[in-house]
């Protein structure tokens, strides 16, 4: 606002480079539409390295660094519509995700050990199934955290 209690005039380049916050329900559908696609490319890297025989942990991690950094930042970019504190924000997703990581490649890990499946050469179905109950606990907290802590404007 102007000392007069205006509004300042805003030209497109303002606009473009501080778009408006969406509400929960937005948030959510974007969040859960990148996320598939995020999981997608996931997926597809875990599973192309586990055919090329990569060890399982060592795919996981490669397969989730590479889904993460799509999700971050399409959801930075038309989720959370962040132009501020860019910096600061990608320190916090560091964090974030760096925890995450190791709860995603923990407990994917884990499952698998569970499943008494092998780490080398794992068969579709087990690698399929790690990895899903992996990325749904990794993208639960992320959205919490991303929501109130990250994106918080």
């Amino acid at each position: 606002m102007t000392s007069t209690g205006e509004q300042p005039a805003v030209g497109p380049m303002e606009a473009a480079v501080a778009p408006a916050a969406l509400g929960l329900r937005a948030q959510l559908v974007r969040f859960v539409l990148i996320g598939g696609f995020a999981a997608c490319v996931d997926l597809g890297i875990y599973q192309l390295l586990l055919v090329l025989g990569v060890w399982a942990p060592l795919a996981k991690g490669v397969s989730f660094i590479l889904g993460t950094t799509t999700a971050y930042l399409l959801n930075r970019r038309f989720t959370f519509a962040s132009s501020s504190g860019g910096g600061a924000k990608f320190v916090g997703f560091l964090v974030l995700y760096g925890s995450t990581f190791a709860v995603n490649v923990g407990v994917a890990s884990l499952v698998l050990h569970l499943m008494d499946a092998p780490t080398v050469g794992t068969p579709f179905l087990p690698a399929f199934v790690s990895w899903f109950v992996a990325q749904a606990c990794a993208t639960t907290i992320n959205f919490i955290v991303m929501r109130t802590v990250i994106f918080k404007d």
